[in-house]
């Protein structure tokens, strides 16, 4: 494994121990030739996944981008990182197991959002707004209307935002 620090090839393992959930093993390492110190995780990998972007573009999947993203909807709420990590290895699982080698960026989207929302509302209205590319605050009031499970129309004039 690479240090991070200075680059060097040769890192030694001081400790391996499960994670939290027992999805990954958990690795504290040490440079001898800088002595930096830094942690790994393992997983496994069932296959190798690609994404199909809306523009036809294909990428190999990236975990870690899968968790940034959830990460960026989260931050600053009062969620447990446990609770992150497992709905992060939930989609995961729930991607490597549909048999597809080619999954639509669409159906990432959807299944963090459905993650989000049971996580946390306003992270999965944070998400949705970038995810769906909203453009003007209706589109906020709709979703805020579906969250809540009232159409947004039927509320009273009261309630609603100014058109």
């Amino acid at each position: 494994m690479r240090c991070p620090y200075c680059g060097g090839l040769e890192t030694q393992v001081k400790d391996s121990r499960p994670s939290d959930d027992h999805s990954a093993i958990r690795r504290r390492r040490v440079c001898p030739d800088c002595g930096g110190r830094f942690t790994t995780f393992e997983r496994v990998q069932l296959r190798e996944l690609t994404v199909v972007k809306r523009s036809g573009r294909r990428i190999p999947f990236d975990r870690d981008k899968l968790q940034r993203s959830v990460e960026v909807a989260l931050r600053k709420r009062p969620v447990d990182a446990e609770r992150i990590e497992r709905m992060v290895n939930g989609i995961v699982r729930q991607l490597e197991s549909s048999g597809e080698v080619e999954i639509s960026s669409e159906q990432i989207g959807e299944l963090v959002m459905e993650g989000l929302k049971g996580l946390d509302d306003v992270a999965y209205v944070r998400f949705a707004s970038v995810y769906r590319n909203f453009r003007e605050a209706k589109d906020f009031e709709d979703l805020l209307g579906e969250l809540s499970g009232e159409d947004p129309e039927s509320a009273p004039a009261s309630t609603r935002a100014p058109s």
